[in-house]
Order: structure tokens, then C-alpha cells, then sequence
């Protein structure tokens, strides 16, 4: 048989089921061992003999190409399949697995269904036991089809006689809750039956009524109902359909959960449990269920998602278990995790278990004190009726370390998992080495990545924050886009970036934004946070190859550098303001993570070339060329400015600090007679302060590229390898399984840092991965999408081998290289329809195309930089 290409995507979803897009772009990979592709035919299946075929189409296009047909209607399927030619003259391949598309809904007037919750009173801003809604109704009819379209003021868990739809949590998940909420669509078929049926959902406050945020929080910052909104729409085989959506016919009841939330965990009293209660053998107690309240909601604000759910991605056993002298049972599950406990228990009706977390021991016991307000306790009281399950439905906890009190008798095996749960991302990258410790430094980034993608890239998963921090994400973008496909879900949280940015531009420091008191409240510009706007938008271009992506956020990032260039003025000098510099530098004071060695103007001006730079990079992709040299002017003229401030005439900086010169090389701010007296002087305060790390959030991420782009990458090897304090490896030697917060969160003597800002799980220091991508295993896209890739291994630090794999857009690109008595030894692959360069140490580059490629150099040449003395 002919090859077939892999099955068509469409956008950046897994499947095609609910998209919002009514012309839903289409991906596709090649046939394994295809060089390129000279044309394609995509068909597209409407049903009813509405078959629609391109023809034949010249070009190479495979990514994200341009829906053909007619735009799709409401709740319409179409099957999409498509076949390619190699070259001209010859065949084509054979045509690809057909997959299934079907459009949500599209249009306000689809739906029918309002938000329906409870009707007792409720005290706003307090802790409310949340309710569940029912409704019992009748099909008269077989079911051929059947979608459930649900979202929840709140969060939601809906079933459908008696059998939980989906295996997503805390959906809808967390967005600009007044402009966008996010409704997602169930294939139910399979839960329904003709006859009586019943359909309900579990509720909860989430983050739309809960308590979120630090400094005690605050409650109820969207609304004050706690409500779903569901729409179920059967399709019967003579294609009549009937409608069940929430309206006032509805019933609400409390149910077992006596109260949950995000920080403070979940109480369940098993005792008011009916299991059967959204099935129609349940018969409720009399007065138990009464009517709804019913409550508003604009239908044009509901969206539907661009990228994955919150699922369960892992279950983790316990690597130990002590028994205390009190009955209590400490539990060590091995790994800094994110999400929650099922248990599995026997004992009394009435017998209370009580479970708590926390990221680290202090004295032999749970150290809740970096949770602040944060209880990240679970309650679940006993039925008593044999062995019962349970795991919390609403809550999230990160966490290493559990304790188990009023456990009736002794836990036994497999009587307690840690489920793990986040953002359900494909995962794309993988990079090991022969330094055990750097191994385990990359696996910590992706541990930390996992527990801070949670709908929205969060900054900490334990503590009472957990918000969207636009400058974390913004130095962390290119790490994260080599190791998950967090396209869609980046995307999305750019929207509500762009909803909440301000009328002059102004980016907030975290979104969705909520008060936070006066250092963040009222929303003011701070360079490397409102960057955001302009940075990541260009880091997912590159990646993932979505020009329309770029385009669509093109307006926040102009409109945030706009702003900076009105402060700067005529000078082009941002030095007004509140800024937090290089954040967290380690000299930093624990109660002052601002008060770096950097110069925070220095910072601000820096940013705000980089911007400006990029906004005419995305300007000339976008095809403004007039905008495009309007914005490079200014990138010019702030750069010019930036060195007459900021730069002496011997090379030194104003700021002698490594994260001053790191920025200056990083961000293209220096002539070139000054890049090595620059480069030179980085080293030589790296080597001064024997390779211990000097930076904060801003130079972290550069410092590594800054010393291998002007000659120094033995001293970029030095300061990976570095195991003293502070380092990227120092948090590795005591034990660390993810990123911290602060360089020494634990400190060498075992005590705690005690700012009250001390998270054992942050991803933005971790952003040195995106350098062990590329330079340590050599792997560096060159082209929107990776369409072009560069090999470029650089060994060093004592570093013997090492590997990368990456799932670009079109297929596998990976290294693997070795240091051998002969040199250095590659193995190089290329995906089917993309071309990359291979630059070994020593050997000039060299143009190869897909497949399998070895490649050698001399021990000479391939000599690796000297290892840490």
C-alpha cells in the first residue's frame, strides 16, 4: 500500500469535538521517510453526499493550513481526510485516516439554557457548603447522538444517570470570568437511554465566587451565585432532537460536601451520600430539593476552550510511611506534586480522616508555614457500609509530604495514591545527560512546569496565589514550548492578558487580575511583566508556526510598547516608576525580593528595546512593513540611549552585576567593539564569585546564552555544574524534586528561608532549561514551526553525552552525541519535511534534509570545554 500521512488536526486541539472556530485550520505530518511535499488534496465529508475536495494544490503547507470549504454551521460534523505528492510527476500518497470535526456552538442564540444554582440564602463572603442540581426527564425516543454543552458560574461536575461525564476537573477553569467563560462539549451518547433519565451536576465556588489570592483574599469576585449552565441535546434516528437545558424546572439540594475550596481543601461526609442520587431508582427526602434560583448570563461571552482540560496525568504510590507515637501516619510520595489524595479505607460509620499537605518537613513534621493562608487540608467522614473511595472533587494541593490522623487501624498498600493533575498538554520534549545532577535539574523544570500549568500558568501551586504572573511565564516561554504543546492553552490566557490590559496599554502584573493590595492594586506598568504582551507571542510563533496567532495578539504588544515609549519620552530612558528589577536576586533581602544589584531602570530601558525589537519582528511577519520601520527606529534609538546611560567608555556598565551584561549582550543592546569587554567582564564576575549564581528572574534566563555567545562557555558549564549555594544545582543536592521560588527556599543548615515568600515549586528559575536544549544537546529551531532546525552541540563542564527529542509541528527532531576516544560522535533526525544545519565542534555546517543522519568530529576538534575546577 501507499503511504498515508498521519490523521489531519485541526488547530491546536487533540480532537475535533465542540471547536469554536466554524473554519477550523487543518495540520497533517508526513508519511514517514517523505523529504517534502510538492502538493496536497484535503476532502472534506459533510454527510449526505456534500463531499468537498481541493483538487490538487501546489505547495509545501501543512501546518495550520486554511480551512477550504464553506464555514461550518452549530453542531455540525464534517470528516477530514487528506493525501500528498512527493514531487511533481509522481503519485500521490494514499489518503489519511478521516477524522471527525464538529463545531460547538456557535452563535448566542443556540443556547437556551440560563445559569440555575441554589435558592437558600447564603451569606456572601463566607464559606458556603456548595449545592448540587438535578433534573429528571423523560426520551421518548431512541438516542442516535447525543452532546452535553456545560459550563458553571463556579466549578462544575455533571452526570448523567448516575455516571460521571468527562474526566476533566475544576472546569470551566479560570478566565476573564465578565467577558469569557469557556463551556466545553460531551459526546454523551452512551449515558443516555430512552425511557426516564436524569442529568445533575456537583458545584463549587472555584475561583469564581471562592477565595482567591494573598493577604486573606477575597470572595466573590465575579459574582455571588453559584450556578451551571448545561444544555444536553439528544438526536433521535428520524433527526427529530430534544433539549434539556437548565432552567427553572430545575431542583437543588445540598450534598456531602460540607464545603471545598481551592486553597483550604475539601470536607465529605459520606454519610449524606445517596450514590444513586442522579439516577431515577433515587427518591428524595421531602423538602431536600427545591427550586432554583435562576441567574443571567450574556451567551456571547460563552467561548469554546483552545486547549486541553485539567486532568489526572499520573498516580504516584508512597515511598514511605511512618507510623507517629499519636496515631498519625506521615506519608513521603518521593516527588513535589501537584493535586490530590484518593484513599481507599474501612471503619466505623462516623470515623473522621483528616489529610494534610505540605511541599517540605521541618523537625519530622509537615511545614505549613510557606502555605500562609492556604489550609490544604481534606475531611472525609466514614458511611461505614465496607471499603469506600474517595478523592476530592474540587480542590488542589501541591505537595510531597501528606499526614493521615484518625485513619482507622493501619494504611495498607495501595490504600492511599497521590493523583496528579494539570493542564492535559501533549508532552513534546525530553533532554537527558551524563551528569546525574543536571538530569535531575531538567526533571525538577518539568515537574515544576506540570504543577503550574493548571489552566493558566500559575506561579506557585501551594500557597494562597497560584496566579497568573505574566513575568514567570514570559522568561519561561521557551522552555515550556519545547516540552508540552501548551499552544492552546497559552493562547487562551493571552486573550484574557489582552481583556485585562488597560486602556493606555498597561499590562497587569498577573491574569486574570484580582485585588492585591497596594503594592499590585491599582494596576501599574513594571517592565518584564507587561512584556509578556510582546514576548510570548513571538516565542509560540516560533514554535508552534501560528501566524494567525500572532497577528491576534499583535494589537496588546504594540499598544503595551506604545505605552513605555510615552513614559520614556523624548530620552527613550524608562526610569519612572515602580519596577521590580531583577526579582529575587539572591542578595536580595528575604522581606525585599526587589532590592537587586541591577539598577531596575537599567531593567525597564533594556525591556523596552527588546519589545520595541520585537513588535518590528512581528510587524515585518505580518506584512506591516511601514510599522515594521517605524518600531525598528525605535528599537534603535532606545538601544542608543541604553548604552550612552548605562554604558561607560571602558565597557563597564553603571550596573556591574552579571544580570546588566547579560541583558546588554542577550538583548542585541551593545556595539560590537563592546560585546567583548561585555562578555569578558560577565566572566570575570562569575569566575570572581566562584560560579555562584548572581541573578534573579530577568538575567537567570540570559546569563547562560550571554557567556556562550561571547566565548565563555566554560564558565556557563561552571555555573550549571555549581552545587554550592545559590545555584541551579544546589536545590538538587538537597533533595529538591522541582524548582524553587528562592535560590535557598531550604537553606544549607536545613532551616527554611523565612520570607514569607518561600514556594518550593516555581518554574521561572528553571528557564535555564531552554539553554540545556540547545546548547548543552544542541537542538535550536531556526524557523517559524521548526520548520528549519540547527544542530549544534557544545560539550562542556564535563558533560560526556547527551540527548533531546522534540515533537515539532511536522514530526521528531532529536540528538543524541558522545564524546568518544576518537571525538564526538552525533546521531541527528530530521522530520519529514523540514530541512536543519549540523554544526559539530570544530567541523563547518553542514545542510542535510529528513531522515536519520551520524555525523563525527575529530578528538580536536570536538574537544569539550574544561570541566568545573
Amino acid at each position: 500500500m501507499s503511504p498515508q500521512p498521519a490523521p489531519v488536526t485541526f488547530e491546536h486541539l487533540r480532537d475535533g469535538l465542540g471547536t469554536g472556530v466554524p473554519a477550523p485550520r487543518v495540520s497533517w505530518r508526513l508519511p514517514d521517510g517523505w523529504a517534502r511535499q510538492d502538493a496536497y488534496e484535503l476532502e472534506i465529508d459533510r454527510g449526505a453526499g456534500a463531499v468537498h475536495r481541493t483538487g490538487r494544490t501546489p505547495g509545501a503547507a501543512q501546518i495550520l493550513v486554511p480551512w477550504p470549504g464553506g464555514p461550518l454551521r452549530s453542531r455540525e460534523r464534517a470528516s477530514v481526510r487528506v493525501r500528498v505528492w512527493p514531487d511533481a510527476d509522481g503519485d500521490p500518497s494514499a489518503w489519511s485516516e478521516a477524522r471527525t470535526v464538529e463545531a460547538g456552538l456557535l452563535h448566542d442564540d443556540d443556547w437556551t439554557a440560563v445559569p440555575v444554582g441554589p435558592a437558600w440564602t447564603q451569606a456572601p463572603g463566607t464559606d458556603r457548603r456548595p449545592a448540587r442540581v438535578r433534573k429528571e426527564f423523560r426520551l421518548e425516543r431512541p438516542v442516535a447522538g447525543a452532546r452535553l454543552y456545560v459550563t458553571a458560574h463556579g466549578l462544575y461536575e455533571a452526570e448523567i444517570n448516575g455516571r460521571r461525564v468527562g474526566d476533566d476537573i475544576l472546569s470551566p477553569g479560570w478566565t476573564v470570568y465578565g467577558e469569557r467563560l469557556r463551556y466545553r462539549t460531551y459526546d454523551v451518547t452512551a449515558h443516555l437511554a430512552e425511557g426516564p433519565n436524569v442529568i445533575g451536576a456537583w458545584l463549587a465556588d472555584g475561583w469564581y465566587r471562592g477565595r482567591i489570592g494573598f493577604d486573606g483574599g477575597y470572595r466573590d469576585l465575579y459574582g455571588t451565585d453559584q450556578s451551571l449552565i448545561a444544555q444536553l441535546e439528544v438526536t433521535h434516528p428520524d433527526g427529530s432532537t430534544t433539549v434539556v437545558a437548565t432552567d427553572d424546572t430545575w431542583r437543588a439540594g445540598a450534598g456531602p460536601i460540607l464545603f471545598t475550596g481551592l486553597y483550604e481543601g475539601e470536607t465529605f461526609d459520606a454519610r449524606l451520600h445517596d450514590r444513586a442520587w442522579c439516577t431515577s431508582r433515587y427518591t428524595p427526602d421531602p423538602g431536600s430539593w427545591t427550586a432554583v434560583a435562576v441567574a443571567s448570563r450574556d451567551p456571547r461571552t460563552l467561548v469554546a476552550p483552545t486547549g486541553p482540560p485539567v486532568r489526572c496525568t499520573q498516580e504516584v504510590a508512597p515511598v514511605s510511611v511512618t507510623a507517629k507515637a499519636d496515631g498519625r501516619y506521615l506519608l513521603d510520595f518521593g516527588q513535589n506534586l501537584v493535586g490530590r489524595l484518593r484513599i481507599r479505607v474501612d471503619g466505623p460509620e462516623g470515623t473522621t480522616v483528616t489529610l494534610r499537605h505540605a511541599e517540605v518537613l521541618q523537625d519530622g513534621e509537615l511545614a505549613t508555614r510557606p502555605l500562609r493562608e492556604a489550609v490544604s487540608t481534606d475531611v472525609y467522614t466514614l458511611h461505614g457500609g465496607g471499603r469506600q473511595t474517595w478523592e476530592p472533587r474540587f480542590t488542589l494541593h501541591g505537595f510531597r509530604y501528606a499526614e493521615l490522623s484518625g485513619w482507622p487501624g493501619e494504611p495498607e498498600p495501595g490504600s492511599v495514591v497521590a493523583r496528579v493533575y494539570h493542564t492535559d498538554m501533549r508532552r513534546t520534549g525530553w533532554f537527558e545527560c551524563s551528569d546525574p545532577l543536571v538530569d535531575r535539574l531538567h526533571e525538577n523544570v518539568v515537574w515544576s512546569m506540570r504543577g503550574n500549568f493548571v489552566d493558566l500558568p500559575t506561579d506557585c501551586p501551594q500557597r494562597d496565589e497560584r496566579l497568573g504572573w505574566t513575568g514567570d511565564i514570559q522568561v519561561f516561554a521557551p522552555t515550556a514550548s519545547f516540552l508540552y504543546d501548551c499552544s492552546g492553552m497559552l493562547d487562551s490566557w493571552l486573550t484574557d492578558v489582552a481583556t485585562e490590559q488597560l486602556p493606555d496599554g498597561t499590562v497587569p502584573w498577573y491574569v486574570p487580575v484580582i485585588p492585591g493590595g497596594p503594592q499590585w492594586t491599582p494596576i501599574k506598568p513594571g517592565a518584564a511583566w507587561g512584556d509578556v504582551a510582546a514576548l510570548t507571542p513571538w516565542v509560540l510563533y516560533q514554535r508552534f508556526g501560528d501566524l494567525e496567532l500572532l497577528r491576534r495578539h499583535f494589537p496588546m504588544g504594540r499598544a503595551w510598547v506604545d505605552l513605555v515609549a510615552r513614559l520614556a519620552g523624548e530620552s527613550r530612558l524608562w526610569d519612572t516608576g515602580d519596577q521590580l528589577g531583577d526579582w529575587l536576586d539572591p542578595l536580595a533581602p528575604p522581606d525585599d525580593p526587589a532590592a537587586s544589584r541591577t539598577d531596575r531602570h537599567l531593567v525597564a530601558t533594556a525591556y523596552f528595546a527588546r519589545s520595541a525589537r520585537h513588535v518590528e519582528w512581528s510587524a515585518r511577519e505580518l506584512g506591516h512593513a511601514g510599522l515594521a520601520q517605524e518600531y525598528g527606529r525605535l528599537a534603535d534609538e532606545v538601544a542608543e540611549a541604553f548604552r550612552n546611560a548605562y554604558v561607560g567608555p571602558d565597557g563597564r556598565m553603571t550596573s556591574d552585576t552579571p544580570t546588566a551584561y547579560s541583558m546588554a549582550l542577550c538583548f542585541g543592546l551593545l556595539r560590537d567593539d563592546q560585546r567583548t569587554r561585555a562578555g569578558d567582564r560577565l566572566a570575570d564576575l562569575v569566575r570572581a564569585d566562584d560560579a555562584r549564581i548572581a541573578t534573579g528572574f530577568v538575567g537567570t534566563p540570559l546569563i547562560c546564552d550571554a557567556l556562550t555567545a561571547t566565548g565563555h562557555l566554560d564558565v556557563a558549564y561552571r555555573l550549571l555544574t555549581q552545587t554550592e549555594c545559590p545555584s541551579w544545582l544546589y536545590p538538587v543536592t538537597m533533595g529538591a524534586t522541582t524548582v524553587w521560588e528562592r535560590w535557598d527556599s531550604l537553606r544549607p543548615d536545613g532551616t527554611l528561608n523565612p520570607g514569607g515568600m518561600t514556594s518550593f515549586n516555581h518554574y521561572a528559575l528553571g528557564a535555564v532549561a531552554d539553554w540545556l536544549h540547545r546548547v548543552v544537546a544542541g537542538l535550536e529551531p531556526a524557523a517559524p514551526g521548526c520548520r528549519a532546525l540547527r544542530f549544534r552541540p557544545r560539550p562542556g563542564g564535563g558533560i560526556t553525552w547527551a540527548r533531546a527529542r522534540h515533537e515539532t509541528p511536522y514530526g521528531t527532531a532529536a540528538v543524541s552525541w558522545e564524546q568518544t576516544p576518537d571525538g564526538l560522535r552525533a546521531q541527528i533526525t530530521v522530520p519529514e519535511g523540514c530541512t536543519a544545519v549540523v554544526e559539530l565542534p570544530g567541523r563547518p555546517p553542514v545542510s542535510v534534509g529528513p531522515g536519520e543522519h551520524h555525523s563525527s568530529s575529530s578528538m580536536t576538534s570536538a574537544s569539550a570545554a574544561p570541566a568545573p575546577g
